[in-house]
């Protein structure tokens, strides 16, 4: 198979998504790789680091998706790649779909084999995919969040972790998967209060063991995130429905409950956000502020520590582009349930059944197990 790896387009994005070590293994398997030049830099790697490993050097993009049968991918197609899709060809990548419709649509109408990082669901029921960028996100968000609660940032002016006679930050996370966890230990080294807010008791009762005595766990229900409204300093959207929409847990009239100068960073933004006044935003310009709450809203979070974040991508990417690159589609997926789970649009059919209810378009259940 013809394998392309073309530079990222979208604002602010660092990362690539197959590192020299996936050139390698793919020509070791009798495979072709097509780089675009430049696709490397923003991770620290090389036109030539790539070359060394077998792979063959291209000027653009163009000449990427014309040749290759498989495209690999951090991020979705943007629209000026749309016209470059083709029928039949395999595009691996983080789609989100759900927060789009018209990159849904016109997916659809490029007739490509759209393959989510986000959706592949392991033997174990995770998401094994999409774990390693929540972890930088969820590590990042409170970051973020401590750098934007700065007055100079138009934040509060609040020191997360407090000094000795000033209290400390309250941070209040929505959702205890793994964003969440991330952030909350990150917010709990800072010295912050910190309270995770979610609906599975069995994950409250696992977190509570292992979190250290900053870290609070409350059941979320309406009455509780109000609350909390009320009382943080910084709030995380760190919520997930695999291939949905997320669930929106922040109405427009809850920002009145929250103190001015307060910081709401919306992890879930990729998947349409939590919040009701959250839109996507970039690294170069990241916040906007409404009713004197400030929002960070980047879509693409783990772009802006590329290294870091390519090399935990594609640590767990690469089995499977091999596996894609062997198999093909829509073999793969006939034989392979995980890879089948992956599939959200094949040839002009919705095969997520998430993606399909969030556009009410038809569900094609070729590849449901």
């Amino acid at each position: 198979m013809i394998v392309g790896l073309p530079c990222e387009v979208k604002k602010d994005e660092y990362r690539v998504a197959l590192l020299p070590v996936g050139i390698e293994e793919l020509t070791r398997a009798g495979h072709q790789v097509m780089v675009e030049s430049g696709a490397g830099i923003g991770s620290g790697l090389e036109d030539s680091d790539y070359v060394k490993h077998g792979a063959e050097i291209v000027a653009d993009a163009a000449t990427v998706f014309d040749r290759a049968e498989m495209i690999v991918k951090v991020k979705e197609p943007l629209r000026e790649e749309w016209p470059m899709l083709r029928k039949g060809q395999l595009i691996f990548t983080y789609f989100h779909f759900a927060a789009d419709r018209e990159l849904t649509e016109a997916v659809i109408a490029s007739g490509c084999i759209a393959v989510a990082y986000e959706t592949l669901t392991d033997d174990a029921g995770t998401l094994p995919l999409l774990t390693p960028m929540s972890e930088v996100a969820g590590r990042m968000s409170v970051q973020e969040g401590a750098k934007y609660l700065e007055r100079p940032q138009m934040g509060r002016g609040i020191l997360l972790g407090g000094v000795p006679g000033v209290a400390p930050a309250h941070v209040a996370i929505l959702g205890g998967g793994v964003v969440g966890t991330g952030a909350a230990k990150i917010a709990a080294g800072f010295g912050a209060n910190v309270n995770i807010l979610d609906i599975n008791m069995d994950r409250l009762r696992y977190l509570d063991d292992i979190m250290p005595a900053n870290v609070n766990v409350l059941f979320s229900d309406r009455h509780t995130i109000r609350e909390q409204l009320q009382r943080a300093d910084l709030i995380i959207g760190a919520v997930l429905i695999p291939g949905a929409k997320a669930p929106c847990l922040i109405e427009r009239e809850h920002l009145r409950l929250m103190k001015p100068g307060s910081v709401l960073v919306d992890v879930a933004i990729d998947q349409g956000g939590c919040v009701a006044t959250s839109r996507p935003t970039s690294h170069s310009e990241p916040t906007y502020i409404i009713d004197n709450v400030l929002h960070y809203c980047v879509t693409n979070m783990p772009g802006a520590v590329g290294r870091t974040s390519t090399f935990a991508l594609c640590n767990v990417t690469l089995p499977w582009v091999l596996q894609l690159a062997q198999m093909g589609m829509p073999a793969g997926a006939e034989q392979c349930p995980s890879l089948a789970s992956a599939v959200n649009i094949c040839c002009g059919a919705v095969t997520n059944r998430a993606v399909a209810d969030t556009f009410e378009l038809p569900w094609d259940k070729r590849f449901n197990r």
